[in-house]
């Protein structure tokens, strides 16, 4: 199947490409469109080219949509067609899909338009080569994932999601564990601020590479210091993006300004000591998934207080009670505004054996199943499991500026996925 898979890879860089140039960040919603013009043309795009290949699609009102293959127990592969919005800094066109030096760039190459596309592809190869799965495979499109998982609840409601499946969203080897994770809102009077209005950030998930504060004198020392500088009328810092699962592979552009403002109001340091200096000592809570990472990504100052929206992930074997109790001693409103249970999937279960042996075959390499903190849409699934595709050892560009697919990983996507895909809905070996 190796050699017949690899004349896929022009036209599935092709595709890749085109799918990237649809700016598919959350909108404003349109009669029929809930998640905005830009989601809804994407999966319309993917479902047309699955169409095209000769397979049944359903688009559930545009906000999820599947490609069907097969016949039998269902089989999920969950991907998702919507983005985090672009950010600054890019030397490409972030919606431009252009293939330069073996790579194709832009928002959702890797996360995660690639995989659901070489998905797609993979399926196209098994059925040219005369695979009839003995499961119902159902490669399932979502256009929320980013921002709340709206299209994952509207899935449930108007279909049967598969008990059991993978999402390729995340890293290599096989993932069997997620974090919990929480968006809140918490609400600081700020009594004494020395601005009239600040701002910064785009996403709960996707930590703040730029914030900008009005109605404040600037001071040059300070600024140096702290990385803040005078533009225009106000003052504004730049930091660098970053999924905010791994908060310290980015910059935070917001601790940057609290921390300048904090040497002139007692408010703004105490901010920044709860979110940045971890007051509670939250980052201390850990267990085989890790310890817990609170990233502070979007901010907002009106009449008096200033609101600022933190991602948090939390160890798999805590429960989100216990983590909102020790936000209570903040002494400020908080509110959750999403919430999602942690995966915690069987380390040596058939899903995530299957899978490890799969990319210890098709790689060469031994590997460990692993726990991360990112949240995919395999914790939908009553036995789900994260796989690829990011490789152990490479660089991830993941909601930062300049997000690549390098060709070669394309072509080493194609033949893991296939093999995942034959391995986990094939039936019974006679003879």
């Amino acid at each position: 199947m190796h050699r017949d898979i690899e004349s896929y890879l022009e036209a599935c860089a092709g595709s890749i490409a085109e799918l990237v140039r649809i700016d598919s960040s959350q909108a404003d919603p349109l009669p029929g469109k809930p998640f905005g013009e830009g989601a809804a043309q994407a999966l319309r795009r993917f479902l047309l080219l699955a169409e095209s290949f000769g397979f049944a699609t359903r688009n559930y009102d545009n906000y999820v949509g599947e490609v069907i293959f097969g016949s039998g127990e269902p089989f999920a592969i969950l991907c998702h067609l919507d983005v985090v919005p672009a950010g600054s800094g890019w030397t490409h066109d972030p919606f431009g899909g252009e293939i330069a030096d073996g790579k194709i760039y832009g928002r959702g190459a890797t996360d995660d338009k690639g995989p659901a596309v070489i998905c797609l592809y993979c399926l196209k190869a098994l059925k040219d080569a005369g695979f009839a799965p003995a499961r119902t495979i159902k490669l399932i499109a979502g256009c929320n994932e980013e921002t709340g998982w709206k299209c994952i609840e509207h899935y449930n409601a108007c279909a049967e999601m598969p008990k059991e499946g993978f999402s390729p969203d995340a890293d290599f080897p096989v993932i069997y564990a997620e974090k919990g994770i929480l968006h809140i809102r918490l609400d600081y009077p700020l009594a004494d601020a020395p601005f009239t209005a600040l701002r910064g950030g785009e996403r709960e998930n996707m930590v703040c590479d730029y914030a900008r504060a009005e109605g404040a004198a600037f001071d040059p020392a300070r600024g140096e210091k702290y990385g803040v500088a005078a533009e225009g009328d106000g003052i504004a810092a730049h930091g660098r993006a970053a999924h905010a699962s791994t908060p310290e592979a980015g910059e935070n552009a917001l601790e940057k300004l609290l921390r300048y403002f904090a040497e002139e109001s007692e408010g703004a340091a105490r901010v920044a000591a709860d979110l940045f200096d971890d007051r509670l000592g939250l980052r201390q809570l850990r267990d085989e998934t890790g310890s817990l990472t609170l990233s502070p990504d979007v901010a907002s100052y009106r009449e008096g207080v200033l609101s600022v929206l933190a991602d948090i992930r939390y160890p798999a074997s805590m429960r989100r009670e216990e983590i909102l109790g020790r936000l209570e001693e903040l002494g400020v409103p908080c509110t959750v505004l999403h919430a999602q249970a942690p995966l915690l999937s069987e380390k040596e279960g058939a899903l995530v054996s299957t899978l490890r042996r799969v990319y210890e075959q098709e790689t060469g390499q031994a590997a460990e199943p692993i726990a991360i903190g990112g949240g995919t849409y395999a914790r939908a699934l009553e036995r789900g499991a994260a796989f690829g595709p990011e490789f152990p050892g490479e660089p991830s560009t993941i909601h930062q500026k300049d997000e690549y697919i390098s060709l070669d990983n394309v072509r080493r996507l194609l033949r893991i996925y296939c093999a995942a895909i034959r391995a986990l809905t094939e039936g019974e070996k006679k003879g």
